[in-house]
């Protein structure tokens, strides 16, 4: 029997210290196991845990009961990078050095790190910007690189926590489309973290609905369109909002549930 990419198996993250409301328990009881190759998106109202759960999986946080592993089958590769709401880049480097910075990081001489990252940024389209600094692009501009500079790392497994949540709604189509196309590509295992339904049914093989905290899997659904995909297309498929509907009727309940319980914290 194969083993799945990514095994996690009753995790639970309880933080001690969070103030005069006691212990957090963000997740509780979690377990999911992703194949290689698949493309798995969770869903689930502010605070469910989702960040949590993705921290877990990059080494940033330490469950407190239970496992999350990556097996990794390709020892010449790293085995993870993440990839924030915020494009994460540095500032103080121009855009070439952020995209090759991992490649840096792991020893690849300099010759072939940039053409790499030369490669990747005329995939994104930004190979015009090469020497440019963080600041004198767009918002989206900024989150393109990030991407780049995520696939250019050549890892087994991405991990994307609402990378294009702060961006206007024609930049992010623009942008799901470019992960669809480097996805179909590349194939990578990717777990990818968003507030938004059409977001998960456009990306996902599967579409896991988290509840509110502590975070919990509630209701899974396998996505049944065919690949390649197109993210505006996809959206005039009567499929389409019958599963969306589908997903916010399991979601509803749990939202509210996340935001009573948020308004008496703050009483």
């Amino acid at each position: 029997m194969i083993k799945p990419k990514i095994s996690i198996k009753n995790l639970s993250v309880v933080y001690p210290e969070s103030g005069a409301s006691g212990p957090v328990t963000a997740v509780e009881s979690l377990s999911l196991d992703v194949t290689e190759g698949e493309l798995v998106c969770l869903v689930g109202p502010s605070g469910c845990g989702k960040t949590t759960l993705l921290r877990v999986l990059a080494g940033l946080e330490q469950p407190t009961d239970g496992s999350a592993i990556i097996n990794s089958y390709m020892y010449d590769q790293p085995a993870k990078a993440m990839v924030f709401q915020g494009a994460g880049i540095f500032p103080w480097m121009t855009v070439e050095q952020n995209v090759s910075y991992g490649l840096q990081m792991r020893g690849v001489a300099r010759r072939e790190r940039v053409s790499i990252a030369q490669r990747w940024l005329a995939e994104i389209g930004l190979e015009g910007f090469s020497q440019a600094y963080p600041d004198q692009l767009s918002g989206g501009m900024q989150q393109r690189v990030g991407l780049a500079r995520a696939f250019a790392f050549d890892p087994e497994v991405l991990l994307m926590d609402e990378p294009f949540g702060a961006l206007d709604a024609q930049t992010r189509l623009v942008l799901q489309q470019l992960l669809l196309q480097q996805w179909e590509r590349d194939q990578k295992t990717v777990v990818f973290v968003t507030h938004s339904i059409e977001e998960a049914l456009t990306l996902g093989d599967r579409v896991y609905v988290m509840s509110a905290r502590p975070g919990r899997l509630i209701h899974e659904i396998v996505v049944p369109f065919t690949r390649p995909r197109d993210a505006i297309a996809l959206r005039t498929d009567p499929r389409f909002s019958a599963l969306f509907a589908k997903v916010w009727d399991v979601l509803r309940d749990e939202v509210e549930r996340a935001r009573v319980a948020e308004s008496e914290t703050l009483i």
